[in-house]
């Protein structure tokens, strides 16, 4: 994941955890002369780092940050799963395809925050659907298709009810299996979404909760994308966890704050980012199974270590004080001239990597110009010389009508870089990939993996709150012939066109 113009050593995967190495050799004395993240960036120069952040993996060198998966490609943020292709925030599933936060399913495409579904394409905010094609907001359907809102139904097409026969001749009529006939899909169930009535917050047993895309939460503030999670404020893309302060892509922790990208079991921890295991530690970065470490990069199954120098537990307790006294004193300063003391994460102008390489970018995109201006380094695209062979216009419109061959083309992405969305110019179809698409009757894409990905990211809200009243004022509704009074916290912009319902007035129109 690190470009070759960084100035630090990366390791592969094997070599970086086995015994060759040792990252305490790498160990220095603490430097009151010098602030703190000053020499810690000097640390992070000098100790080999992890070519991805990812462990426990089977046949899945072209992935990152994923852990107990097999067949994993060109994928992020998956666990527990297995032939999992173009995806991002997947759990215990498999045989997913192009695919954002699917929990619990298999054989998905196209799935945007999908739970324990089965075969089905192109889901949005569902749960427990099979078979089914196109739903917006449906739980515990089978056999439904293009359809929005429903509870406990089988055999539907835009909402109407069908016999079995007559469904599976409807649906034989339709041809999914042609690129044309999809696209023609795919802008009808766009206008399906924004036609339909919108849950302030996609939420799922939880109590006294804000933020989006929620489940099994309690008392989660200000949280976007979690799941079984408890006193938590302030955090995005949480699982299983606790008691905890501004946590970004994180699991199976509690009792930490300020963390980014911490795997499973890290407990009463702060300020660290990709750890694994760790407890009482802080400002720790690609740590593993430590406990009381200050300033540590790369360390395994160590203790009482600061700047990766070992220390006894006496020495450890009688010098981090001192330190922490001492970046409150001598504070580091950045380019442009904010000041990071004790209790502030680490500066951007110390990450490893530029703005537009991270998440951010997705999240809350700039321009080159505008995150320079705040200080950010940008990467230029790197310079790409494909030798396309087929144009993505050129390919057969039918699924039927593509022949094995397909693998070994260079395909042109539609939008070619005419895009910001990272394009990639050109890219493959691999055999797993055919065979899925064949075994789904979907047409090949005409997009790269990144613009692909781009699209499904505009299916997605925000990650800000908007405070807003219910917009509901049908007479048959609790609140009677008077306008809903509810007011609640939404993800939902004001100047938006959805109709946004709070929940009981929601829950009566749809439930």
């Amino acid at each position: 994941m690190f470009p070759s113009d960084r100035p630090f050593k990366v390791y592969c995967s094997e070599c970086w955890w086995s015994d060759k190495w040792d990252p305490v050799s790498y160990g220095r004395s603490y430097d009151f002369s010098k602030p703190f993240l000053t020499q810690f960036s000097e640390l992070i120069n000098s100790v080999p780092l992890l070519n991805v952040w990812a462990f426990s993996n089977v046949n899945s060198e072209y992935a990152n940050y994923g852990a107990f998966n097999k067949n994993f490609y060109l994928s992020y943020g998956t666990v527990n799963s297995e032939d999992i292709f173009y995806s991002f925030m997947i759990n215990e599933s498999k045989n997913c395809f192009d695919c954002y936060w699917v929990r619990k399913s298999e054989l998905c495409f196209e799935g945007h925050n999908a739970i324990g579904s089965y075969n089905s394409k192109f889901l949005v905010n569902c749960r427990n659907c099979v078979d089914s094609w196109f739903l917006f907001d449906c739980a515990n359907c089978q056999d439904c298709f293009m359809c929005t809102g429903l509870r406990s139904k089988s055999f539907y097409i835009r909402n109407r009810q069908y016999s079995r026969e007559d469904y599976l001749k409807e649906l034989d009529k339709i041809g999914t299996g042609s690129y044309e006939t999809l696209e023609r899909l795919k802008r009808e169930f766009d206008v399906l979404i924004k036609s339909s009535v919108h849950k302030f917050s996609i939420t799922a047993m939880t109590t006294n909760s804000t933020g989006d895309d929620l489940t099994s939460a309690k008392n989660a503030k200000h949280v976007f994308y979690g799941d079984n999670i408890e006193n938590l404020r302030y955090s995005w893309w949480v699982v299983n966890y606790k008691d905890s302060y501004d946590v970004v892509g994180s699991l199976d922790s509690e009792l930490m704050y300020e963390v980014s990208v911490g795997a499973f079991h890290n407990y009463m921890s702060k300020f660290v980012t990709h750890s694994q295991g760790s407890r009482y530690s802080e400002y720790s970065y690609l740590c593993h199974t430590n406990s009381n470490i200050f300033g540590s990069i790369g360390l395994r199954n160590k203790q009482y270590c600061i700047l990766n120098k070992q220390y006894t537990k006496e020495e450890y307790e009688s010098l981090v004080p001192k330190i922490i006294k001492h970046m409150n004193d001598m504070p580091y300063v950045d380019k442009k001239g904010r000041v990071y003391r004790y209790g502030e994460f680490f500066p951007p102008e110390l990450s490893p990597f530029a703005y537009n390489e991270t998440i951010a970018q997705e999240y809350f995109p700039l321009t080159k110009e505008q995150a320079i201006e705040q200080g950010y380094r940008w990467k230029d695209p790197d310079t790409r010389d494909y030798k396309v062979t087929l144009k993505s216009n050129d390919l057969p419109d039918h699924i039927k009508d593509v022949k094995d061959s397909i693998v070994n083309e260079i395909i042109q992405c539609a939008h070619n870089e005419t895009c910001n969305e990272q394009c990639t110019r050109a890219f493959k179809v691999i055999t797993e990939e055919l065979t899925f698409y064949r075994r789904m009757n979907l047409p090949l894409p005409r997009l790269c993996p990144n613009c692909r990905h781009y699209q499904r990211l505009k299916q997605r809200n925000p990650l800000k709150l908007w405070h807003r009243s219910c917009m509901c004022d049908k007479n048959s509704h609790q609140h009677g012939a008077e306008k809903c009074p509810n007011e609640f916290e939404t993800s939902y912009a004001p100047d938006r066109k959805e109709v946004v319902y709070c929940e009981q007035c929601y829950n009566s129109e749809i439930v």
